[in-house]
């Protein structure tokens, strides 16, 4: 990631290079759809989606993946395609960017990130 502060979701994307752009592109707008009055900004000078204020995902592009955050303990049991990604680190899932994005997969995280956020 670069130093460089942003200020909307496209600025960040459009910071990288072509190829990601599209991926990264291609993210957003699986995330969107996913959340009912979806507010777009930037946390942590990454793309982040809100809903009423409540922060419910948000994503980084790195060298070689695309890291989602976050990724807990019980998604990582309902979901199983999840295996076959990194979920090392702190709260995240990383799509290599030599993969295919696991749309699918992306879909089933928010949802469950809202049903989280329903149960608060």
């Amino acid at each position: 990631m670069t130093a460089e502060k942003f200020t909307s979701i496209d600025d960040y994307i459009n910071s990288f290079p072509e190829d990601v752009q599209e991926r990264l592109q291609s993210l957003k707008k699986t995330i969107a759809a996913e959340i009912p009055d979806v507010e777009e900004t930037i946390r942590y000078n990454m793309p982040t989606f809100n809903m009423h204020g409540d922060y419910i995902i948000y994503f980084a592009a790195w060298k070689k993946h695309i890291s989602l955050y976050p990724f807990t303990d019980a998604m990582a049991k309902a979901f199983k395609e999840a295996a076959a990604y990194d979920t090392s680190g702190k709260g995240t899932i990383q799509f290599p960017l030599d993969k295919p994005l696991p749309l699918d997969l992306v879909r089933k995280i928010v949802k469950m990130r809202l049903e989280e956020r329903e149960e608060k």
